[in-house]
């Protein structure tokens, strides 16, 4: 302790006094009691945002609840408007729900015509080189949606009546759209321009060439809105012409059928909600029926054989073959498949209706091409799709099939079995028109190959026709591909004197309206069932030059110095079925100069050279069977008596042609 020296910086101790301690508590419990007024505070404030909050939120919703009524309000007041300029759509009755109102824009022009609903595109093609004509769009009154659109080129024959065909086809209610692209009156006739001035047309009686033209209207109703521009002359095109339409849509569920709950009824709503102009198949009352039963044949031999139906986006062909191949007896649903080109929904809805597979796919290549990889396709797919079937049936969307089809390739099978020398049996005879076909009981060996309904083997086109099909980017026919001698192999193909397939379809790539006139329309169709074929077996090669030896035999030469132009060529005073023959220059087998003025005489195919054998064609004139040999190039010249001279000069409407 004696060494201990106070820290002179140290602060001198002063102890507290009790005052001082009283104080601090007193200020602490001030210090807490303020404290806890201002959570009162901060509380009360906190409430009084609240109030405000929710008393905004009223303000708000009274003003939206305003603005609604003040908004249905004026909706009332434009159907009101609406219903007195245009005429009622449909009756709105006091604290009725009022229907949701459509606008429909359409625009008709030279090179594009256009339609949206609500401001969505469901119409638009451009391009002055295609679709001409006509564009029909159907849409559902109920919800807007589009039902069908269809194309009818009434610058061609008989466009005009196909528009009204179909036309009649759509159910009343459903709201109508027609616009012209580039040109549609040259061969819109009378009939057709009453039929759209009885949906409300006041323009159409007065459309002249390249005149523009939309027009909107509810089938059996009234019409909407309609537009017209006149071409100045003829040659130039009217101007472009807009129409925009507003109307209320039905109450859902208006005018719907009460079918009974099955599941063919369910298939039939199921397509008629959504699909349209298909007639009596949406009836309510006697439907077209979309479920068949046909009979079976007796020793059938093509059960388990499937049936591939090629197809694009020509539905209503694909329906009305489909109605037939169905019909018939023999037909199995299980085995047919619908091939599609493309992803089209209603060729896909058409396939469903009738309860079958649908297969879609995407194409490839362009043009004949793309038809020709669509054909592999379908052929590859059926052949995987039934692994046991060692042969298929090939048949394209636009024919009707005789009630014989099946029946006719349930007795020619067989050939293909026994006889290598043949690679298809066809349905279809290239030359067999009504005046050139007579006998359904007749068969003939071709070297070309006619297809439109055929048959083939699997292991032809599995080991032969698949690995060698021409590739996308060859703008092939495929069936003048499998014509070629490469593919042929000189082996023929079985096909009847009366087809058992009828070509119908006048639009497709290679088809107009005209060509299906000129060279389809006469085409002749077996139309009775359980036909008995003649000497099939006498198909198989040898045993058919043995036909043909008989035949020649038989043959009577017509008069050779009458044109084969001049209806007396065939002479009217000969005996029933008398067996005639005729000649013509033919220097070599593929010298058909002589022939194509010929069949161009005959009035039948003569755009290339189809359905002979060994350079002899086989058909019917006047009701006699008649043998056309061609000079020196067929085998069969030699049967040729000494005084007749082939036919080397054909006279034509008073002209001669020397080919």
């Amino acid at each position: 302790m004696d060494d201990w020296v106070p820290n002179p910086r140290a602060k001198p101790y002063v102890p507290r006094s009790k005052f001082k301690s009283s104080t601090s508590r007193l200020s602490a419990v001030t210090v807490r009691g303020l404290t806890g007024r201002r959570c009162i505070g901060k509380f009360l404030k906190a409430g009084l945002l609240v109030v405000l909050l929710i008393t905004a939120a009223i303000n708000l919703l009274y003003i939206f609840d305003t603005s609604k009524k003040l908004s249905d309000k004026d909706a009332d007041n434009n159907v009101v408007q609406m219903e007195a300029e245009e005429g009622a759509v449909s009756k709105v009755q006091p604290g009725q729900q009022l229907a949701r109102v459509i606008s429909i824009d359409v625009v008709s022009s030279r090179e594009s015509v256009f339609v949206a609903v609500d401001g969505t595109t469901v119409l638009q093609d451009e391009g002055f080189d295609k679709d001409r004509g006509i564009h029909v769009v159907i849409l559902n009154q109920a919800t807007g949606s589009v039902m069908a659109k269809r194309v009818f080129d009434t610058y061609s024959q008989q466009e005009d009546d196909a528009m009204v065909l179909f036309l009649n086809m759509v159910s009343d209610g459903r709201i109508l759209v027609f616009a012209i692209k580039d040109e549609g009156t040259f061969q819109l006739k009378g009939p057709a321009r009453e039929f759209l001035k009885s949906l409300g047309s006041v323009e159409v009686t007065g459309l002249g060439y390249r005149d523009m033209w939309a027009f909107v209207a509810v089938k059996g109703g009234q019409k909407l809105g309609e537009g017209h521009s006149k071409a100045p002359n003829l040659s130039a095109w009217g101007e472009k012409v807009e129409v925009k339409v507003e109307l209320p849509l039905s109450a859902a569920g208006e005018g719907e059928c009460s079918w009974p709950d099955s599941d063919e009824a369910r298939r039939r709503k199921a397509f008629c909600s959504k699909v349209e102009g298909y007639g009596s198949v949406c009836k309510c009352d006697g439907p077209a029926p979309i479920s068949f039963s046909p009979q079976k044949l007796v020793n059938s031999q093509i059960l388990g054989i499937p049936v591939a139906v090629i197809a694009s986006d020509r539905p209503h062909y694909l329906y009305r073959m489909l109605q037939t191949l169905l019909s018939i007896p023999g037909a199995d649903p299980k085995m047919v498949t619908v091939f599609i080109d493309g992803y089209f929904e209603e060729p896909y809805a058409v396939t469903r209706l009738f309860g079958l597979r649908g297969i879609q796919h995407t194409p490839l290549g362009l043009r004949n091409a793309r038809i020709s990889q669509h054909y592999k396709a379908s052929m590859t797919a059926t052949f995987n799709l039934y692994p046991n079937a060692q042969y298929a049936i090939v048949i394209e969307e636009d024919l009707t099939v005789s009630p014989d089809f099946f029946n006719y390739f349930s007795q020619t099978k067989h050939l293909l079995e026994q006889d290598n020398s043949l690679y298809c049996i066809s349905a279809w005879n290239d030359q067999g028109y009504e005046h050139t076909s007579k006998d359904p009981t007749l068969l003939y060996r071709v070297e070309t190959m006619p297809g439109l309904g055929w048959l083939l083997k699997r292991s032809l086109y599995k080991e032969e026709l698949e690995p060698m099909w021409p590739t996308p980017e060859k703008q092939w026919d495929w069936d003048m591909w499998m014509r070629s001698g490469a593919i042929r192999k000189n082996r023929e193909c079985v096909i009847p004197d009366i087809s058992r397939t009828y070509h119908f379809g006048s639009k497709g790539l290679n088809m107009n309206p005209y060509f299906q006139e000129v060279y389809f329309k006469k085409h002749s169709l077996q139309a009775e069932g359980n036909v008995k074929l003649k000497d099939v077996d006498r198909m198989k090669k040898d045993e058919y030059e043995k036909v043909v030896a008989e035949l020649i035999s038989q043959a009577q030469p017509v008069d050779h110095s009458v044109s084969p132009c001049d209806p007396n060529f065939i002479s009217d005073n000969l005996p029933p079925n008398s067996m005639l023959s005729v000649y013509i220059s033919m220097a070599t087998p593929t010298d058909f100069n002589v022939w194509k003025t010929v069949a161009k005489c005959l009035h039948i195919w003569d755009l290339d050279v189809r359905g002979f054998h060994k350079s002899m064609w086989r058909l019917f004139l006047k009701g006699h069977p008649v043998l056309i040999i061609g000079s020196p190039a067929s085998p069969y010249s030699d049967s040729k008596p000494a005084g007749i001279v082939p036919i080397t000069a054909v006279k034509e409407a008073g002209k001669e042609k020397k080919r």
